[in-house]
């Protein structure tokens, strides 16, 4: 018969309830710093886009001899800007679902009690200390970024890049103000080079096309988000 080995014992000793509090507290301190830490990223992506578009439209409509492909590369400027925002935005994520554990679990609990609310998030925290796994995708974390900032500085991109195109006295100098006359005029306006104005038009409309269904045809919010309406 097979001899029945004895359970290991635990690794380290059970804490004192005065030893779990400071620990917690701790804890939670460094978490909310962390979060900090990545949230103060995100605010200096967003000041850097920002910078982008206003010196950009300072540069494009200041005068007749820019080019209107400054605009195109202000928004190519501004999607890069909104890929790594959406990068730092996950790590933000990440450590703020931690802090708002503590807040809904542990504090919340201690302010307004409610009877086996969650008794299980201290395993939740503690699997996420072993094996940390971001909790969004790359493209959830996009959608709400152009959500919440980047579709309104890439909506002001294109309506410069338009009012560039269909104001002749803004392409070449010595021109009367006024617009084009026909749509026509201002496809062509749009040419780079060897390619033709109609394929940079193309070209806009698709890419703007996919940054709203990104933004607005997204899987529904979910994770913190879910809880309240204060949300960065």
């Amino acid at each position: 018969m097979a001899e029945v080995l004895p359970a290991p014992d635990p690794i380290g000793r059970t804490l004192s309830s005065g030893e779990l509090v400071t620990t917690m507290s701790h804890f939670h301190r460094a978490e909310i710093a962390r979060m900090a830490g990545w949230r103060d990223r995100l605010d200096r992506t967003s000041n850097w886009a920002i910078t982008v578009v206003a010196a950009m439209l300072s540069v494009s409509l200041s005068t007749a001899s820019a080019h209107h492909g400054v605009l195109l590369f202000a928004m190519l400027l501004v999607l890069l800007l909104l890929w790594i925002e959406a990068r730092r935005y996950r790590f933000f994520d990440f450590y703020r679902a931690r802090v708002r554990q503590f807040e809904r679990h542990y504090f919340g609990q201690i302010f307004s009690p409610q009877p086996d609310f969650a008794s299980d998030w201290l395993l939740i925290v503690g699997e996420s200390l072993r094996a940390p796994k971001f909790l969004i995708s790359q493209r959830v974390a996009l959608a709400r970024r152009l959500r919440r900032n980047y579709i309104y500085m890439l909506l002001i991109l294109l309506l410069a890049w338009i009012l560039k195109l269909s104001t002749p006295s803004l392409l070449t100098e010595g021109v009367p103000i006024g617009f084009v006359g026909s749509m026509r005029e201002a496809v062509a306006s749009a040419a780079l080079g060897p390619v033709p104005g109609g394929a940079i038009v193309v070209l806009v409309a698709v890419l703007y096309a996919g940054l709203l269904v990104t933004a607005f045809l997204t899987e529904s919010d979910d994770g913190e988000l879910s809880f309240g309406d204060v949300h960065v």
